[in-house]
């Protein structure tokens, strides 16, 4: 199987190479400058400046673009949007390293986490960025996409303990009432899906058990 990591040098994109070199499969590093992730290939490239030609031949694509000022942000549903335009009617699939604001609370799936009165106001454009990605991936039926959102607590430095409980469209709680995950234990969860294919067209969530 072939990968391709976009934005490979990022905290999550470090590890998605990471976790799926060790299981042997092939992966491509893309990123803007110096490779500094495992891979041993890379297309040294920014995003925006992808082509079709330089994703052909891939079996998996995963977005792992991240952004948090408010310049940047909204390269979030631009990627998804570029992406989507490079990979449109092939069998190629595209993973996306999504958010948790989108996650619904409530049965009728009308409430999200980012509705809530205790989300902080800092996050709430990034949330809405997040969730504009997810509406156009929804809209989306000529890319094979599969929109991953993390739980509420993303935990960059967290250990990898090797165990996950996937979710859903809805807000998924572990055996402590939390909803949290590192990116080592993601980066597993998004692997798998890299590998098993199961939910194409769907956003799945993931926590930690």
């Amino acid at each position: 199987m072939k990968i391709a990591v976009v934005c490979a040098n990022g905290k999550a994109g470090q590890l998605i190479v990471k976790e799926a070199m060790d299981r042997g499969l092939d992966v491509t590093a893309v990123v803007r400058g110096e490779n500094r992730s495992s891979a041993k290939q890379a297309i040294v490239k920014d995003l925006f400046q992808l082509t079709a030609a330089d994703l052909a031949g891939f079996d998996v694509v995963v977005d792992a673009f991240g952004a948090w000022t408010p310049e940047t942000i909204g390269g979030i549903p631009q990627a998804v949007e570029h992406l989507c335009g490079l990979l449109s009617g092939t069998d190629t699939r595209l993973l996306i390293v999504g958010g948790a604001g989108s996650l619904y609370v409530d049965q009728a799936h009308t409430v999200t986490v980012a509705d809530g009165p205790d989300f902080p106001d800092a996050f709430k454009p990034l949330a809405a960025a997040h969730d504009e990605a997810l509406r156009q991936l929804r809209q989306r039926q000529d890319v094979k996409w599969t929109y991953l959102s993390p739980a509420g607590d993303f935990q960059a430095e967290g250990p990898r303990t090797g165990a996950y409980t996937l979710g859903g469209e809805a807000l998924v709680l572990n055996s402590k009432g939390e909803s949290v995950i590192s990116y080592a234990d993601y980066a597993i969860a998004l692997v798998d899906e890299a590998v098993s294919g199961a939910h194409v067209r769907e956003r799945i969530s993931v926590v930690s058990q």
